[in-house]
């Protein structure tokens, strides 16, 4: 469990937490936290749609939530992509974002929807994504990033960091990150790395 500093509550899973998908698993998690069980929840599909949560299950298609309910967890599922928490004074939000995510804009996207619900964002925490060291990508994904969101693999081919990208879309945000590389070691769940289905959880909530 890594538990981000500085947010009244945050905190992102590891694989040593086993499959955050996994309402049994959810369960052990939100014990560790100390947090209900209930989550609420949405099916990612890599773009820019934000829903509202006023109660736990799965909410529909998005790659974002927010709310402003006490003890109700929000959460989104990464093995890879990276898991964003937001928190502003009223609300906390969450964001799924892989390369098409990030190139839509779904974290100005979810930033500019706590705005309008009334409380803009002031902090976000980065959770545990595949580094520029790893993540390989072609010329049609690379034309979507400036140049200082570009990189190069350890093996010399073009990369995108996605971490970076995250940090330049949100200037006016108090950023943590956790400085790791899904791909490396074997810490974290990893799509590219072993193609498993299991996934890490980023979750937000409102003690």
């Amino acid at each position: 469990m890594i538990p981000v500093p500085g947010f009244r509550g945050a905190a992102f899973t590891s694989a040593a937490d086993g499959n955050a998908k996994s309402a049994g698993d959810r369960t052990a998690i939100s014990q560790v936290l100390g947090v209900s069980p209930n989550w609420a929840m949405v099916d990612q599909v890599h773009g820019t749609t934000v829903v509202e949560a006023s109660a736990p299950g799965w909410l529909g298609q998005a790659d974002a939530l927010f709310t402003d309910r006490r003890n109700l967890p929000i959460a989104v599922f990464a093995a890879d992509c990276v898991p964003v928490v937001m928190e502003g004074p009223r609300f906390v939000g969450a964001a799924h974002a892989g390369w098409r995510g990030l190139a839509s804009g779904v974290i100005e996207v979810v930033v500019a929807a706590m705005a309008a619900a009334g409380s803009e964002p002031v902090r976000a925490a980065v959770g545990p994504a595949i580094g520029p060291c790893c993540y390989e990508v072609g010329p049609e994904v690379i034309a979507q990033f400036p140049e200082e969101s570009r990189s190069t693999t350890t093996w010399g081919t073009p990369s995108v960091d996605l971490v970076a990208e995250v940090r330049r879309r949100v200037p006016h945000l108090e950023v943590w990150s956790l400085d790791s590389c899904t791909r490396c070691g074997d810490e974290m769940h990893s799509f590219r790395r072993d193609g498993t289905a299991e996934r890490m959880a980023g979750v937000g909530w409102i003690p």
